[in-house]
């Protein structure tokens, strides 16, 4: 099989792409900040509890066409400006965000009827699973099973009013017209485009976080819930 990659909804078959290698299973690095004293042995670490920007590349060649494909293919990736989702067939069941990085310095050969290029995407840390993208439905007090080493960060949508847990973390919505939207990773409540942090109460000051293990979810007075749990590795 071709190995390919997907972004922004459009695969790299569609320019007779040929990927050759992928740095892909990298992991990113932690952001700690390293302080030495003086007259102590060793360094101390600050960290910053995230993790920076990873860089993935892929190693791609052209053998037919190179011109006319290397030209369009140039045109598709530099004209998406920002992240997008990035998926490829090495990890058929992740997905990152990303963003073309540096600039392609392709090499022509045979009258440019073929050509090697390197293709740098600079990502967000997460490799997403599309097992994370399910919506778990609750319409009563459930459980939920977070398969990773790491803390996800869901989006939800509640409907009614009353209260709900997620773990150790309780909100209650005080007016909802229908359903509300919360959307743990930007810390924001709202329907559609209308902002709803008025009308929601956060119990335990914090929005809700699935902790790798079982989280269990709990209602009172709300009629159900939608939850998307957003799963992430590294």
């Amino acid at each position: 099989m071709m190995e390919f990659f997907v972004y922004n909804g459009k695969s790299s078959r569609e320019f007779n792409v040929v990927i050759n290698e992928h740095t892909g299973y990298n992991a990113p690095e932690r952001d700690c900040e390293i302080i030495e004293i003086p007259g102590m042995n060793g360094d101390l670490t600050l960290d910053n509890g995230r993790y920076k920007n990873i860089s993935v590349t892929y190693k791609c060649g052209i053998s037919y066409k190179f011109a006319d494909q290397i030209s369009a293919l140039k045109g598709w990736l530099y004209s998406n400006i920002g992240y997008h989702r990035l998926e490829d067939s090495f990890e058929p069941d992740y997905f990152r965000m990303a963003r073309v990085a540096d600039t392609m310095e392709p090499t022509a050969y045979a009258r440019a009827r073929a050509g090697q290029f390197d293709i740098q995407f600079d990502c967000k840390p997460q490799r997403f699973l599309k097992s994370g993208e399910e919506v778990h439905t609750f319409t009563a007090a459930g459980k939920i099973i977070n398969p990773t080493h790491y803390n996800a960060l869901p989006l939800l949508r509640v409907y009614g009013t009353g209260s709900f847990g997620i773990g150790s973390t309780t909100i209650t919505i005080n007016t909802a017209d229908t359903y509300t939207d919360i959307d743990c990773a930007i810390q924001d409540a709202y329907k559609g485009a209308v902002n709803c942090n008025g009308n929601i109460t956060l119990n335990s000051g914090d929005f809700p976080v699935l902790k790798p293990g079982e989280n269990g979810i709990s209602l009172s007075g709300i009629t159900k819930i939608e939850l998307t749990p957003r799963w992430w590795s590294i």
